[in-house]
């Protein structure tokens, strides 16, 4: 029995349910997209994470399998796409949340990205966000990350307490990082 034989095999018990055939699969696969990811992304936790979502992701698109590549291309092709969304989404994290102003809202172009389409796309991104924000929240965001105020004179432009002033600003990068992730 070749290999693409067994292969074929171990996919059709998959599909039938068989946990023998996702025992198979998961052993011989494990380790070898576990130390990939780890090379990419420097992180064992994230990285078990990601190796887990990558086998979801298997078992959810195998009726689309095709037999064009092995079983392995086909893991380590989902791998790629799961470690690409990953870094795009601590990219856009770190351009809107760190301390270091390296963010973009509305032709402000302060963004450090070696790739001039994703930053633009990153930047229409940034901008659609916004327009869906509450205005409280795109005030704060605005005041905190663009005018780069700190968080005491924020409360008094904003005639608020301190602490309830963090806990808008708190409750608004939630929600800006929830309708950034979701918009297309």
């Amino acid at each position: 029995m070749t290999i693409e034989q067994s292969e074929k095999q171990l996919i059709e018990r998959l599909l039938e349910k068989d946990e023998k055939a996702l025992r198979i699969v998961y052993k011989r696969y494990y380790s070898l997209l576990l130390r990939f990811i780890t090379k990419q992304i420097n992180d064992i936790h994230e990285a078990e994470e990601l190796t887990q979502d990558i086998f979801l992701d298997f078992l959810e698109s195998l009726r689309d399998f095709r037999f064009q590549s092995s079983l392995k291309t086909y893991l380590f092709s989902i791998a790629r796409h799961k470690i690409i969304d990953l870094i795009r989404k601590k990219k856009v994290k770190k351009i809107l949340f760190s301390a270091l102003p390296e963010y973009v809202v509305e032709g402000l172009v302060k963004i450090f990205i070696e790739d001039d389409l994703e930053k633009k796309e990153i930047e229409q991104k940034i901008k659609k966000t916004f327009s869906k924000l509450p205005h409280e929240y795109e005030l704060i965001l605005r005041l905190k990350y663009i005018e780069e105020r700190p968080v005491k004179k924020i409360a008094e432009i904003m005639s608020m307490t301190f602490k309830a002033t963090e806990s808008l600003l708190f409750r608004a990068r939630k929600t800006f990082v929830r309708i950034f992730n979701s918009t297309p």
